[in-house]
């Protein structure tokens, strides 16, 4: 994640990086990250761990609702688990602003594996802060 058509933000983020989390688009309001899971991102049912699940969801939602040169963060955002995953799979979180009103939005990201089967649906609430980025 170190190329320089990524921005700062990302370039910056160690624990996207890693994850080997790769950034396929980054637009305003709409965001893909994929992510291979990896042996060591699986729990004891050797399925993938959920937080793993979540924090690619959540990197899509943070690429997505940074929209302008004010740091967006997370006010809040829940995740529905919907099937399960193995270590060599390919994990596709794509994340599209549904409204903004003020300085809160909301962003809904799908999960998918290869195949596009839906692995979890997350739904993030942003609030975006007076800091520059």
């Amino acid at each position: 994640m170190t190329d320089t058509t990524v921005r700062p933000m990302m370039q910056k983020d160690r624990a996207s990086a890693a994850l080997g989390l790769s950034v396929q688009r980054d637009e305003p309001g709409h965001a893909v990250v994929s992510m291979v899971v990896r042996e060591d991102m699986t729990n004891g049912f050797e399925i993938t761990h959920g937080g793993f699940v979540f924090a690619l969801a959540d990197t899509a939602f943070a690429i997505a609702c940074n929209e302008d040169e004010r740091v967006t963060v997370a006010a809040g955002a829940d995740i529905t688990f919907l099937k399960s995953t193995r270590a060599g799979q390919t994990l596709t979180a794509t994340a599209a602003r549904r409204t903004v009103s003020g300085r809160s939005g909301i962003y809904d990201v799908t999960v998918t594996d290869e195949s596009g089967d839906v692995v979890a649906e997350f739904r993030g609430r942003s609030f975006t802060t007076n800091r520059p980025a």
